[in-house]
Parts: structure tokens; sequence; C-alpha cells
């Protein structure tokens, strides 16, 4: 339930602005987004079809989830695995950062924004149910715009090392999510068979 509607009207108007500044572009059915735009878009209608009344602040953490991303390149960090890991430790906190500054200035109150960044930064995931849903949708959004490029982009990938990735980033989201991915969103036609590969290990009955 949202408590001031217009507050959060205007914080999702701000977000959008910041979204709009990505200088990089997408293509959807046939119209150019900004890309940060569009996916902060998906991310949104995603949430409202997994979860029937999710809580202001995870519509918000939602919304801004890659808030002004395009400004901390890959390439500015070591292109290693703890380089990889130091760049996505301050993506979190350069969305929080901008986050917090707009939802400072339509008015939120210090509560709200501590729980939109944590959110944004991922903590207890498994442990706090909202961070949970939110992973969720962000793998659902993945499996559903975002694979069958990933697969185009990768031609040098076998159908093993697809669904080691699959299972890797399947483990990160609930049962919850994972019925999700079966039921209520548009799996690649081309790609359901190393999908369905993937899902196994978390489907099989326990011996």
């Amino acid at each position: 339930m949202i408590a001031d509607q217009v507050r959060f009207n205007r914080a999702i108007a701000r977000f959008d602005a910041a979204h709009a500044e990505d200088p990089n572009q997408e293509t959807a059915e046939g119209k150019e987004y900004p890309k940060e735009l569009l996916y902060a878009n998906r991310m949104s209608a995603m949430l409202s079809r997994f979860m029937a009344d999710p809580s202001e602040a995870l519509q918000l953490a939602t919304h801004c989830q890659h808030i002004q991303r395009w400004k901390l390149s890959r390439a500015s960090y070591p292109m290693t695995r703890p380089g990889y890991f130091q760049w996505r430790a301050r993506l979190k906190d350069l969305h929080a950062e901008v986050a917090s500054t707009i939802l400072r200035d339509v008015g939120y109150d210090d509560k709200t924004i501590a729980r939109v960044c944590s959110l944004l930064r991922k903590e207890q995931l498994q442990q706090d149910a909202e961070v949970q849903a939110l992973e969720d949708v962000i793998v659902l959004v993945f499996l559903e715009s975002y694979l069958e490029e990933f697969v185009q982009s990768h031609s040098d990938y076998d159908e093993a090392k697809f669904i080691d990735i699959l299972r890797k980033t399947l483990k990160k989201t609930s049962p919850q999510g994972r019925e999700a991915a079966l039921t209520i969103i548009k799996l690649p036609p081309a790609l359901l068979p190393v999908i369905q590969k993937a899902m196994e290990r978390f489907t099989a009955p326990a011996a």
C-alpha cells in the first residue's frame, strides 16, 4: 500500500528522469528506449506480476535497481574475479546513494530511505523476504527479456556451460521464483530445453 501516492509518483518520475539519461539505447517492440529506463519499466511490471501487494519500499527499490548504472564502467575495475566483485559492490553503493538523494528530495523519511537502500544492497538475501523477492524479480526479468541476447553474445559457450550458468542464476531464487519462471513469464522457445535441464536440479524429488 502506498502511504502518499503523490510523493510516490514524484519519486518514480525522478527515477525515470535519471534512467532516461542513460546514453545506451535498446529496442523493444520497434521502439528505442534508454536502456535503464526500459529495464526499470520491465522490473516494475514483473514485480506486479510476481507479487500481489508489494510494499512501497520494495516497489521503489525495484524501479531504481540499476539507477545511473552506466556511470560506473566494468572496465574501470580490474578484469579479474575480485575486480568484478569490487565493481558490483560499488554499484550497489552508487544505486543506494542516488536513490537516497532522490527519495529525500521528494520527502521520504529516513526509515523508508534506509529500507530501500537495504534492498538495493541485497542485505540478508535468503533471510529477508523482500530482498529475496527483489532477487526473484531480477532473475525473472533476465530470463524473459535478456537471456536470448546473452546466449547470442556468447556463441562460444556450449550447452553444458549455459546450463551451469542458469543453475547458478536459479540458485539465487526462491522456490516461488523458480515456479514463476515456468508459469508467469514467456521463455524463449528455442532455449526451453536448456532451461528445463537447468531446472531439473531444483525440481527433482528428494531421494
